[in-house]
């Protein structure tokens, strides 16, 4: 019975050390910004000297697009219905 539970946290132990190296989605965009900053840097090393506007929305648009934004998340969603079917139906 005791050799029985040693192999088995053995085996558990082993499957927790196999689990912590797998890669996940995060490590693998580790980076990603600064590499993506750097190139957009060496790219257009003079972007600073650049004083014409942004063209896009001003700020009462903006300001009022970002409310009505934040308002859809206080609003709450109507509730599903969901119905539960035991059984055979239709004709025969």
């Amino acid at each position: 019975m005791i050799k029985r539970c040693l192999i088995l946290s053995g085996w558990i132990a082993l499957l927790f050390l196999l689990m912590s190296c797998a890669a996940s989605r995060l490590d693998m965009d580790f980076g990603t910004s600064s590499r993506l900053l750097k190139i957009n840097q060496i790219q257009n090393p003079e972007a600073e000297k650049n004083l014409e506007p942004v063209y896009g929305l001003d700020g009462k648009a903006a300001q009022a697009n970002t409310e009505k934004y934040r308002e859809d998340f206080e609003k709450s969603s109507p509730a599903v219905p969901s119905t539960l079917t035991i059984g055979i139906s239709g004709k025969k």
